[in-house]
């Protein structure tokens, strides 16, 4: 069987006349399918990485301090999405959305099975081939979603709700085995089970891709042959020039993981700001499509500050719950990243309740950058509730009750839901037809932007006291959905034909 698709295969039927999967188009289910396992993969590798990273070298792990630990993985995590900038360009100029999430989804394979030899070379590569294969995926995956729907298609948000429960299906499921493995085998038996899940998703996106559009060879808006050219060999040389470089500097001393960490926060700060002058100065960017893009930055920056908080939930929070929560329950003990599966489980629960409140509201639901605000409050109670259970106590010898993350987890799933499904809808709706896959790489470099905070902010992890730590980060997300609310007027004025 082809791994690509070719021209001479059915083709879907036309945006909006496809209701075969619940309602929604039958594509949906062959990305929300690739997103299961991609998402049990990633996010169970995710929840098991930053304790191998503290873990001591005797028991398997890196030895890091728990600062240390969070900031690295939440560096890795800025690397992911910053190369999601990357992923979309390709997919627009070089290889359409088909083959850049294949590609990608077969250097996450790679990554994982790398990760999977008990070794700190292949540890670092095997991120390093997660990192630029889910850079490939990620944004171009929500594209294609988007690509499913006529613009006016008042299910679209609903088909987005139910994507996003079908990647919460993986991220609920992938923790409990890469935790368990992890726990009763090593860590690197746990990276194994995240390689097979990879594996799984991309045969089943490969046999249901007649049911998508844009899989067809070339991409949407392709460069000339001889720029293309170009473009290829300036990617490649590109590569392996950072590649030579920081081999270099890292064995001369000079590039340590610290610098590394800071380096791509700095990345993250400046990626965005330059692409968004790119974008508003583009020609090929019209007038209409700038004014769309202006209440954007204000969607992007609220993304930012509420996934500051979410990416938390598999770093600072599983290192408070491996320490500081208890692990028991009715005499059944459970390994602490098994906390991070909370999570997925409410999203599964919360995503459909969602989706039928939306399709049933109609007309009525609530405007995105509304959906957007209380998302991003949402998020910052997950964090001001965990004030009460860990005020009054001092180092590691107190245990909280399960509930008390379980509860936190539950807030953080719900405003999850209604900001990544309204962000990924509206992205999809305001962005140029020129940058359409790298409008979504934008709205996945509000990621960037919020790990590359994260992996600076959480080296105060277990400097300062956690409720000083919880509550001063939780009051600042409430603050900035509030102020997200206050300029509702302005957004629904400017952010037509978003609802």
């Amino acid at each position: 069987m082809s791994l690509t698709a070719t021209d001479t295969e059915p083709t879907p039927p036309p945006p909006g006349d496809d209701h075969a999967f619940f309602g929604q188009p039958r594509g949906l289910m062959t990305l929300s399918g690739l997103e299961v396992w991609e998402r049990f993969s990633f996010l169970g590798m995710q929840a098991i990485l930053v304790l191998y990273f503290a873990d001591t070298v005797a028991h398997g792990g890196m030895g890091m301090d728990v600062g240390t630990a969070a900031s690295v993985s939440a560096a890795y995590g800025t690397l992911v999405y910053l190369v999601s900038v990357a992923g979309g360009w390709l997919a627009d100029r070089i290889l359409g959305s088909y083959r850049a999430v294949l590609y990608g989804g077969i250097l996450i394979a790679c990554g994982h099975y790398a990760m999977a030899v008990p070794t700190d070379a292949m540890t670092w590569t095997g991120l390093g081939l997660i990192s630029a294969g889910t850079g490939l995926l990620k944004p171009n995956v929500a594209t294609m979603v988007g690509k499913l729907y006529r613009t006016e298609d008042e299910r679209r948000d609903a088909g987005f709700a139910l994507y996003y429960m079908g990647i919460n299906i993986g991220a609920f499921l992938g923790p409990l085995v890469t935790g368990w493995l992890g726990d009763h085998a090593s860590w690197h038996w746990g990276f194994s089970a995240a390689a097979f899940g990879m594996t799984l998703g991309l045969i089943q996106y490969v046999l249901g891709r007649r049911h998508l559009a844009g899989r067809k060879h070339s991409a949407e808006f392709a460069l000339a042959p001889e720029p293309m050219r170009r473009a290829v060999r300036l990617i490649v040389a590109g590569a392996v020039v950072v590649a030579a470089v920081a081999t270099a500097l890292a064995l001369s001393g000079w590039l340590t993981m610290n610098r590394f960490v800071d380096l791509l926060t700095l990345i993250s700060v400046i990626a965005p700001v330059v692409y968004f002058v790119v974008m508003f100065r583009n020609p090929r960017v019209t007038s209409e499509e700038r004014g769309r893009l202006r209440p954007y930055v204000v969607l992007f920056l609220a993304s930012v500050v509420f996934n500051f908080i979410l990416f938390q939930a598999y770093s600072t929070m599983i290192l408070l719950a491996s320490t500081n929560a208890n692990t028991e329950i009715l005499g059944f003990h459970f390994p602490a990243s098994w906390y991070a599966s909370a999570l997925g489980a409410f999203e599964v629960a919360l995503a459909p309740v969602v989706a039928a409140v939306w399709a049933r509201m109609g007309p009525r639901q609530p405007h995105a950058s509304n959906k957007i605000a209380i998302g991003v409050i949402l998020g910052g109670l997950s964090f001001l509730l965990m004030v009460l259970p860990t005020s009054g106590h001092s180092g590691d010898t107190y245990k909280m009750a399960a509930w008390w993350i379980v509860g936190s987890y539950l807030l953080l799933g719900l405003g999850d839901i209604l900001l990544e499904t309204s962000g990924m809808s509206a992205t999809t709706k305001l962005a140029p037809k020129a940058f359409a896959s790298q409008t979504m790489a934008l709205w996945f470099l509000s990621l960037a932007l919020a790990n590359g905070i994260q992996a600076q902010v959480v080296k105060l992890y277990g400097e300062v006291s956690n409720p000083a730590y919880f509550g001063i980060n939780g009051a600042i997300a409430v603050v900035a959905g509030v102020a997200v609310i206050a300029a509702a007027p302005w957004l629904k004025r400017t952010m037509h034909p978003v609802h």
